[in-house]
């Protein structure tokens, strides 16, 4: 029944100063941008930025989404040099596998994960 994860729908209320960021984070622009939603194209999944839901409160609670990144530490560095915070440093989990999480500047949990046994679909 289900194909698998589609889409992740960040909190906007503020929702030209959320896309700049994304954008500066994501090195593109997005591929829909309307005032009621914008949306990118990231790697086959869709990272959403909605201005009608509330931002996140920066603390971890309820779902996390994670963005796979081919090396953490690079990874994580950059998204603190562009505003994000730390809410757990890089961490390895097992079997070559590290985990992180941030909040964005906006509130929201942005989880990011090296895992080198993971291969996008064809």
């Amino acid at each position: 029944m289900f194909q698998g994860l589609r889409t992740v729908i960040y909190g906007a209320p503020d929702l030209a100063a959320a896309k700049a960021w994304y954008s500066d984070v994501l090195g593109f622009a997005p591929y829909f941008d309307e005032p009621f939603y914008v949306g990118y194209s990231v790697g086959g999944y869709e990272l959403g930025l909605d201005p009608n839901s509330p931002a996140g409160t920066g603390k971890l609670s309820g779902t996390q989404a994670y963005w796979g990144v081919e090396k953490i530490e690079t990874a994580f560095a950059g998204l603190l040099e562009k505003g994000a915070t730390s809410l757990s440093g890089p961490q390895d989990v097992g079997d070559g596998i590290k985990v992180a999480l941030l909040s964005d500047p906006f509130g929201n949990v942005f989880g990011i994960i090296e895992n080198p046994h993971f291969k996008l679909p064809e």
